[in-house]
């Protein structure tokens, strides 16, 4: 299938291989040991389900229900309401698996060698000329230290996919277009509505207002998971979402939460946008507003410097589960959005 990238699997001076009788390792740097480095984990997902092999399922974590979060008032009066969901440390705990607890272990594990490099730099240039002899043993002691880093900080996992579920994820790669057919994409972090007329006409007469983040598709997938397949991503200021074969895993900040698609909904809907920066080549445009508008729809001429606006169509993806995930995307096509919504459906 066209979704598999590799049948090797390199993280640190580990090299892991998928052969019939399990997951092989090899360190090609002396002083490593196999035992101190990433686990290769093997999943098989078929008509028939899902295997694993590489660990059981960790124990379920106890939590409280989920707190929303509280609205934010602006000082113009207009409520925010933060379209976060549920924190992810609750959500850990309605799926767990120990691919997610590998995971949330390696992004937990903090990078020694930029600090290490940093004080062996400024040794060498204290002590100078002769501190620079301490670059002949510091360079080499630096890069172990940083493959040992990449090894700590890695969670390796082949993938093996057939049968419909196989074809249902290259749908999911293909009709989503992660590479390059959608020019923008938004994370909608929170949202409020416009309740007073002068709260509407100092906002170009929407009808809500939205604060929203930058963020790009790719097939990255998570940065510490190294696997043989491409995952299509979605990446936000500080949340992430990663579809894999048999899972959706949720990223905010180091914390991850993991989904099996059947847990989780994904609905798209076409979003009329009044946009103040530059519109995106790519998205359709159907109409004009003012800045600032007069009960009738035009210009308040009340107002200095009051500039036309473009309306845009946008297509918004929402996805939720049943135990508090919210995560809101919008696209500057809408038919991104749709076919992005059909796809995460058909893996269900």
């Amino acid at each position: 299938m066209g979704f598999y990238l590799r049948t090797s699997l390199k993280a640190g001076p580990f090299r892991f291989n998928l052969s019939p009788s399990g997951v092989g390792v090899s360190a090609g740097v002396p002083g490593f040991r196999v035992g101190t480095g990433p686990r290769g984990n093997y999943v098989r997902v078929a008509g028939l389900g899902t295997t694993y092999f590489g660990g059981g399922a960790t124990a379920p974590i106890s939590s409280g229900s989920p707190m929303p979060m509280p609205p934010a008032t602006r000082n113009d009066g207009i409520v925010m309401q933060e379209l976060s969901g549920a924190p992810v440390q609750q959500l850990v705990a309605a799926h767990p698996s120990d691919l997610i607890s590998q995971i949330q272990a390696a992004a937990r594990r903090h990078l020694l060698w930029p600090w290490v490099a940093a004080s062996l730099t400024l040794l060498a240039l204290i002590s100078a000329p002769y501190g620079l002899l301490l670059l002949v043993p510091g360079l080499p002691g630096v890069w172990w230290l940083r493959q040992r880093d990449l090894a700590r900080r890695s969670v390796v996992v082949f993938y093996q996919v057939d049968d419909v579920p196989a074809l249902n994820y290259e749908r999911l790669i293909t009709s989503s277009s992660f590479v390059s057919r959608v020019q923008r994409v938004w994370h909608v972090e929170a949202e409020g509505a416009l309740d007073t007329s002068y709260q509407r006409k100092v906002n170009a007469g929407a009808g809500a207002l939205i604060r929203r983040s930058p963020a790009q598709l790719n097939l990255a997938g998570p940065p510490v998971l190294v696997t043989n397949i491409a995952v299509p991503s979605l990446h936000g200021k500080d949340r992430s979402v990663y579809f894999l074969p048999d899972r959706v895993i949720v990223r905010h900040g180091a914390q991850y939460a993991g989904f099996p698609y059947a847990a989780v909904n994904a609905h798209a809907q076409v979003q009329r946008f009044i946009e103040s920066d530059t519109p995106p080549a790519d998205a359709p445009r159907v109409g004009t507003t003012w800045q600032y508008t007069n009960k009738s729809g035009g210009p308040d001429r009340r107002f200095k410097n009051n500039r036309q606006l473009p309306v845009m169509l946008y297509g918004r993806l929402t996805i939720t589960s049943s135990e508090g995930l919210l995560i809101v995307w919008d696209f500057s096509r809408p038919d991104v959005a749709a076919e992005l919504a059909e796809a995460l459906c058909g893996m269900r």
